[in-house]
């Protein structure tokens, strides 16, 4: 069973749902802080999913290890099967790899890619990132643990927040990171399971923040391979949903929709 977050309902002005999927080493409640209260508020039905072995959900008997990118899209179409309208999607890093990857072959009304992992280049990307601490890179990879990249509350705000994020809500994301499969993150948004962009047909927004640690060539990346533009939020890091100026993201994204009549 997966554990799925649903807020709000569908209105005569938003018919259209919204399912967030949450990234690397978190699940669902990332969403919970401040998107989907937000969205809902503003009329629209609001789902938020943990992929299989994050959060609530359970692994029906396959090791974490064992899981892939292709899971984890499984368990999105799960959650948009009992939808009675195709959702917008919304990714956030790897949940944006997943996003893409599902949207090579389903369509959507629409989709956001927050911060997100880029369709081929995330190997590429990422080393350059790890260059600033190569040891905990060695660390997570000897031992196929992503949790090794954030040892410390420090480690966290340096790799997903801004400078000005307070220390109360870095301390709150580091209590709650969780293991993630080294499978999914290294060796399939690596090299083995790359998105096919030409496939996309999907309208997409690209959005980062301009503090992220890899710098704002993965965002470019994004945008190029879709023919579209990146827009970046100053002093801003990875996770959007949940530092300060959250809500500017959240007026973006409603901006975008509402300019395409969802």
């Amino acid at each position: 069973m997966l554990e799925v977050i649903d807020k709000g309902s569908a209105t005569e002005s938003h018919p259209v749902p919204l399912v967030f999927v949450h990234g690397a080493v978190h699940s669902a409640w990332c969403w919970d802080e401040h998107f989907l209260d937000y969205f809902a508020d503003n009329g629209y039905r609001s789902i938020a999913f943990s992929m299989r072995g994050h959060g609530g959900s359970g692994l029906d008997g396959k090791a974490l290890g064992a899981c892939g990118i292709a899971d984890y899209v499984d368990d999105m179409r799960s959650v948009i099967s009992r939808l009675p309208l195709h959702p917008v999607l919304v990714g956030h890093s790897m949940g944006g790899f997943v996003v893409q990857k599902y949207l090579e072959s389903a369509g959507a009304p629409a989709a956001v890619l927050m911060s997100s992992a880029p369709p081929r280049t995330w190997f590429m990307r990422s080393m350059g990132a790890g260059r600033h601490h190569p040891w905990l890179g060695v660390k997570s990879t000897v031992t196929r643990n992503a949790l090794a990249l954030y040892p410390t509350p420090a480690m966290v705000r340096e790799a997903l927040f801004s400078p000005r994020t307070p220390d109360v809500v870095v301390q709150k994301c580091f209590e709650r990171l969780e293991r993630e499969s080294f499978r999914a993150l290294n060796t399939d948004m690596g090299f083995r399971n790359l998105v096919r962009p030409h496939l996309v047909s999907t309208p997409l927004l690209v959005l980062d923040g301009e503090q992220v640690s890899w710098g704002p060539r993965v965002a470019h990346d994004i945008a190029k391979a879709y023919r579209t533009e990146a827009q970046y939020f100053p002093d801003m890091g990875h996770d959007m949903m949940l530092e300060p100026g959250w809500q500017g993201v959240a007026d973006r994204i409603q901006d975008w929709l509402r300019v395409r009549g969802l």
